[in-house]
């Protein structure tokens, strides 16, 4: 299978040549040519798989530069019991009275956030490229993080021969939990900046130092190419369709839902990475009703999804679900190429008013081929505190503000359409990582005011009878080893002075 920009370079790339470069050279994002489909047999099978099988036969469908087999050792250490317990990725019903809400829980890994899933992958399916691809350069992970990626990336990356990885995040703009986890990050190879401005900020920064060619062919010279582990590298999305097989198997194997019963799937979204993996699974065979597309006060993808018009410019919000704090989102450029019957001339179209102006506007028919399978909603801070005690309350169940997120809006969305179809909410985060806010929900507002982190994380623990994830507990004791800050202006800067000096 050969993989092609969205934005039409005339090249055509290998998965490994893909996994590489991160991005194409037109500044378009690489998708593969035409979807595999997966068939009803195979689909038996996996019943039958445990979640690492399932994830190395979804890859091998599209990575087939890899065996199936070589696949199946990365995924089996990548997802090893050492690192996420005995069930990686639990699939739980939250009611025993009601069939109709599963919540999968993907933050079992070692920094406790969804991005784990792919991340723990993303080196191996990177050192193996390097390989295939008979590349001699140092690799530089460069990425932006809106909180989790940065640390799943860190955590990932750290060490690995042949790699730095550069993590930029919004100084102001991510939890003190996500935040200590980035700044306390040992290894060799790892650099952590804080930027001066808000998640969208980084990213720009990041995709203008990607298409800046005279700066990568004075990186080429010193024998560094950059690499990205954000999701606009296809390595990192791919792991992530996995899983939306996973959880329709696992309904299977559980018996919940009959083979070819159509399921739901709840998404909090920001970067569009995480719920455009779950349309591809869709492509791939598995049965989907609707792909609802939970956003925060930031609902620029809520929006577009109602009228067709994607405008950032708009005021930008801080919220208690930061990750989502986004107004660009990098991978709705991919789902408009697919649904576009794979048009790069109006993809380069949107993307140019995009990038000069701020706003684009699709066409009625492509506005109607995505409403067919996308529900939008959006949940203020008020609305996300009220449904973590909900939720508690109904369930038992304590959820992190973006997983609120996705309740919220799916709860409005079934009391609307009446729509009883089997549900699966994408769990994204551990409550730990966000534990004032999850605290203020349970409590009361202002309850953690005046009172530490730790002190907040401990009694969520008490609180919850969960315990504190390994990559959380003591996290305030940790030393600080990342301490820099910049403009967002001059990233660019900071990289040539780390890998060059």
């Amino acid at each position: 299978m050969k993989f092609i920009s969205t934005r039409g370079f005339e090249k055509k790339y290998s998965a490994s040549e893909a996994i590489v470069l991160g991005i194409a050279p037109d500044g378009g994002l690489f998708v593969p040519e035409s979807v595999p489909v997966l068939t009803s047999d195979e689909i038996d099978e996996m019943t039958n798989m445990p979640f690492e099988k399932i994830s190395a036969r979804v890859l091998s469908k599209f990575l087939d530069d890899f065996t199936e087999s070589e696949l199946l050792s990365y995924t089996s250490q990548a997802y090893h019991e050492d690192k996420w317990g005995e069930n990686p990725l639990p699939l739980v019903q939250l009611n025993a009275y009601n069939d109709r809400e599963y919540i999968l829980e993907l933050w079992h890994g070692p920094t406790a956030a969804f991005k784990d899933v792919a991340l723990q992958l993303l080196p191996h399916l990177m050192t193996a490229a390097v390989r295939k691809t008979g590349e001699d350069k140092k690799i530089c992970i460069l990425t932006a993080t809106s909180g989790d990626t940065g640390k799943a990336a860190l955590e990932g990356f750290k060490d690995l021969p042949g790699t730095e990885i550069i993590v930029f995040y919004p100084s102001d703009g991510v939890s003190e939990a996500q935040k200590m986890q980035m700044i306390t990050t040992t290894g060799d190879n790892t650099h952590v900046i804080a930027v001066n401005g808000c998640f969208d900020d980084a990213q720009t920064g990041v995709k203008n130092i990607f298409g800046d060619e005279s700066f990568k062919e004075e990186l080429a010279a010193k024998g560094i190419r950059l690499s990205s582990a954000n999701s606009i590298n296809w390595g990192r999305l791919v792991p992530q369709i996995a899983y939306y097989v996973y959880s329709y198997v696992e309904l299977l194997r559980q018996e919940k839902i009959a083979k070819g019963e159509p399921i739901n799937i709840v998404v909090p979204t920001g970067n569009f990475g995480n719920i455009l993996a779950a349309w591809y699974a869709k492509q791939m065979g598995i049965p989907v009703h609707r792909l609802i597309c939970a956003s925060n006060r930031n609902k620029v993808l809520c929006d577009f999804f109602s009228s067709g018009k994607y405008d950032r410019n708009r005021e930008f919000f801080k919220t208690t679900s930061p990750s989502m704090d986004i107004l660009i989102s990098s991978n709705l450029e991919r789902l408009l190429f697919e649904i576009t019957g794979k048009d790069p001339e109006k993809v380069r179209t949107w993307m140019k008013e995009l990038s000069e102006n701020g706003v684009y506007t699709v066409d009625p028919k492509t506005l109607k081929s995505l409403q067919m399978i996308f529900v939008g909603g959006f949940a203020d801070e008020t609305g996300v505190s009220k449904t973590i005690l909900d939720v508690y309350d109904r369930t038992d169940n304590v959820i992190d503000t973006h997983t609120a997120v996705g309740f919220n809006i799916y709860n409005r969305y079934h009391q609307r359409s009446g729509d009883e179809t089997k549900t699966v909410f994408v769990s994204t985060a551990s409550p730990f990582k966000f534990s004032p806010a999850v605290m203020d929900a349970i409590r009361g507002a202002g309850y953690s005011t005046g009172r530490s982190t730790e002190t907040i994380i401990r009694e969520l623990s008490e609180e919850s009878g969960l315990p504190i994830p390994e990559g959380i507990k003591d996290i305030s004791k940790k030393p600080v080893l990342h301490k820099d800050q910049i403009e967002k202006d001059q990233m660019k800067k900071k990289v040539e002075e780390i890998l060059i000096g």
